[in-house]
């Protein structure tokens, strides 16, 4: 080892090291004291953490789990910083809003995990797919469990990472337990390094308890990814010797198999080495000891007297979404007859024209032009590095989305139907809503949702699915009724660097044509449009819905006093628009393609009822679909529709 000229390298490796376990011994004891909540002990584990992350640049992202202290400390994240996250400090990264390694710092390359483990992979191939974009010979490291390696996300990942070859080095460190359950229950192959070749990708094994072999094999692997960009799978066989987290404790662990592991240890087996090639001798491991356990005390004693966090909902409720200025509107001069998926394609032309960090990607969108051609042509202009076909993985490439948002990107991803969406619900509702609050990380992506009834496609192509996502706290949706809003609301969508969904009814498409303003302009969310006055009774719709009233209004006198409400966006929803109506129509119908139960008109009818009661004239009428699936044959299908109640329902609550 002294021949090596590395001595001042295996040096730091070993302080990297020391410091991590002498962090954790410490929590170990705060965690007894009941000054932190919650500890995942990584210890015997370190070499994993420092020799990863120590082989990557300052530049390069690694995205660590709960067992990865040393990632922190190897990128010199600061240990107030930390010791704030970890008491729960106002200063922390999370300002009190989450706990443990649930965390990340964008200054120093690190993107906290989120407790649903699979995401983070993907996320991974997002951000080096952006470095990759921009020519940048930057790899990323994201870690894994050997029991995430069962999920679905990891497996959609290394297909990403495979197929549009990103320099994405795959850490799994296998230790030999998932929570409780051994590995044999976990996986049948030999080895999960040979999962790497069926994706075709490069996959080595390494001792997880030799930092040493870890660093050099890592630094040759690293330096070649860079010049030859393309994913390599890394299996580190080590151990877990503490439990899943304290409070699980090992007792299904053999006391032989600890005990054997523990002779293994990482930290004094390269001391041992240090040692023996004379680079270092007990005085100066005691005078390390002795610098980190001071700078450790006084950390936290320092942090000790910082602010915890005091709830104020109005604080609260700011940090949700990101701020942003919409840019400014010119005065609008020039109209065009345009169809809604005429408006959707400009919309999207007009906004890659004007911002080169949009990328949008989705199933057969490029040369195909998707399956409803709304993104026929983009190929042409923009290319295939930003009009990309994707692998047939929602999640993944949610999750990839995700990824490049984080790394200044924008990104769109296509749905090729709404009803598809589901397989990728995790990374929206766990990930991309929760990313701004927790810690005001970017969140950056459109998803488009072509949704709705009406053509026969049957149960799992029509789907109205906005109120999935319509309790979820961070993401915004909007669902326009007509070409002009369409374009515009997907223009503002686009510029928001929050994550939004965006339905486009599907049976629009080709039904609906209108007047849109040529050129790029965008039109804000949260706030509804009375495309029809009066003051006999007040129609709420969104989407399609808004249509089917607007037939019986236009083409029935009856009705020629009704005033019609179109949302436009369901979050933010225009509160105070609807409640000015509402005061002044008196009677309120609230319509929704969606089945009536747990619907986004059920929330409306609630705000209408508790701030408009003394005003009403009738009961809060609401009308929408049967609570079934959707049915293909037209017949079925036409009586599941709301539609086929709407007129009655109108007529019923007009003379009521």
């Amino acid at each position: 080892m002294k021949n090596s000229g590395q001595e001042q390298i295996f040096t730091q490796l070993y302080k990297r090291m020391l410091k991590s376990r002498m962090i954790e011994e410490k929590m170990l004891n705060l965690l007894r004291q009941g000054k932190v909540s919650k500890w995942f002990s990584g210890i015997g584990q370190e070499a994993i953490s420092v020799g990863v992350t120590s082989v990557l640049t300052k530049d390069e992202f690694v995205l660590p789990m709960h067992r990865n202290l040393g990632v922190f400390l190897s990128k010199n994240v600061p240990l107030s910083k930390l010791f704030a996250q970890w008491q729960g400090k106002l200063n922390g990264f999370t300002k009190g809003r989450d706990r443990s390694f649930h965390f990340g710092s964008i200054e120093h390359k690190v993107i906290g995990m989120i407790s649903h483990l699979g995401p983070q992979l993907a996320v991974a191939t997002g951000i080096a797919l952006g470095h990759k974009l921009r020519g940048e010979q930057n790899i990323t490291a994201v870690f894994s469990g050997e029991g995430g390696t069962s999920e679905g996300d990891f497996h959609e990942a290394l297909n990403i990472a495979s197929v549009w070859k990103l320099p994405v080095l795959f850490c799994i460190e296998n230790n030999g337990y998932a929570l409780s359950t051994p590995t044999d229950t976990q996986y049948a192959c030999d080895d999960l390094a040979d999962r790497g070749y069926g994706y075709g990708m490069e996959a080595f094994i390494i001792d997880g308890n030799d930092v040493v072999e870890i660093y050099l094999k890592l630094r040759h692997i690293a330096s070649d990814m860079r010049k030859n960009p393309r994913p390599v799978l890394v299996e580190f066989k080590t151990f877990r010797v503490r439990g899943h987290e304290e409070a699980s404790g090992t007792a299904y662990v053999p006391e032989e198999l600890i005990s054997s592991w523990m002779k293994k240890d990482p930290v004094y087996k390269l001391e041992k080495a240090l040692l023996k090639s004379s680079i270092i001798d007990q005085a100066r491991i005691e005078k390390y000891k002795t610098a980190i356990k001071t700078e450790i005390d006084t950390e936290w004693k320092n942090v000790e007297s910082w602010d915890f966090p005091v709830f104020n909902a109005e604080k609260e409720l700011d940090d949700v979404f990101k701020d942003f200025e919409l840019s400014t509107q010119k005065n609008i001069e020039v109209f065009e007859d345009m169809r809604f998926i005429d408006a959707i394609k400009d919309a999207i032309f007009l906004s890659m024209a004007r911002d080169k960090s949009v990328v949008i990607m989705g199933q057969d969108i490029a040369e195909y032009g998707g399956v409803f051609k709304a993104t026929e042509g983009l190929l042409q202009q923009f290319g295939k590095d930003r009009v990309r076909n994707t692998p047939l993985c929602e999640s993944g490439i949610i999750s990839c989305a995700a990824g490049l948002s984080i790394n200044k990107f924008k990104a769109i991803v296509e749905m090729q139907f709404a009803d598809f969406v589901s397989s990728g619900f995790n990374p929206i509702v766990n990930y991309l809503a929760k990313q701004h609050y927790r810690w005001g990380t970017n969140a950056d992506v459109v998803i488009r949702m072509p949704c709705g009834g009406g053509v026969g496609a049957g149960p799992f192509h029509s789907q109205s699915n906005e109120a999935w996502f319509a309790k979820v706290p961070g993401l915004k949706i909007a669902y326009p009724s007509n070409p002009q809003d369409a374009k515009g609301l997907l223009a503002a969508a686009i510029e928001d660097p929050n994550p939004v969904l965006f339905f486009e009814h599907k049976k629009l498409y080709r039904s609906q044509t209108a007047k849109v303003p040529v050129g790029y302009y965008s039109t804000p969310f949260g706030q509804a449009n009375i495309v029809h006055s009066g003051d006999d009774m007040l129609v709420i719709s969104y989407g399609m819905a808004v249509q089917w009233v607007m037939n019986i209004v236009t083409n029935d006198p009856s009705y020629k006093n009704t005033a019609v409400l179109d949302l436009r966006t369901i979050v933010p929803l225009d509160e105070e628009t609807i409640l000015h109506w509402s005061k002044k129509c008196n009677k309120i119908l609230i319509v929704t393609e969606d089945s009536e139960s747990f619907s986004v008109v059920s929330h409306i009818s609630h705000l209408i009822t508790s701030q408009c009661f003394e005003y009403l004239e009738a009961p809060v009428e609401i009308c929408g679909s049967l609570d079934t699936p959707i049915p293909f044959h037209k017949n079925l299908e036409a009586g599941y529709m709301g539609q086929s109640r709407l007129e009655a329902k109108m007529k019923h609550l007009l003379l009521y």
